[in-house]
């Protein structure tokens, strides 16, 4: 699951003057690499007003929407259905990586 969280963190851009901020989405993966609804955020620590942590969470769901669907192998992808995946996405920008619940 470490290159998952690779791959996904690669498609990370954290929104300008950001500071240093931290969103936690939680989501599962369907067996072709795409999610089984949408991501939830878990965590949130953003400076500034709501409006700052919706942007942030919002960069840190597109950054998911726009990798996917992911490739997996065929038995990463036997088991991989309906299981929760937590990766937090940091500004500055910082390799994370995705945590199977």
């Amino acid at each position: 699951m470490n290159e998952v969280g690779a791959a996904l963190q690669a498609c990370w851009t954290p929104p300008a003057e950001a500071g240093t901020a931290s969103v936690t989405l939680s989501f599962s993966f369907k067996r072709d690499g795409t999610l089984i609804g949408p991501p939830k955020p878990t965590a949130i620590k953003v400076n500034g007003d709501d409006k700052a942590r919706q942007a942030y969470v919002d960069a840190a769901t597109a950054a998911l929407r726009n990798c996917l669907p992911l490739s997996f192998s065929p038995d990463l992808a036997k088991g991989i259905p309906g299981k929760i995946f937590t990766l937090q996405f940091n500004s500055p920008k910082d390799n994370a990586k995705a945590i199977q619940q």
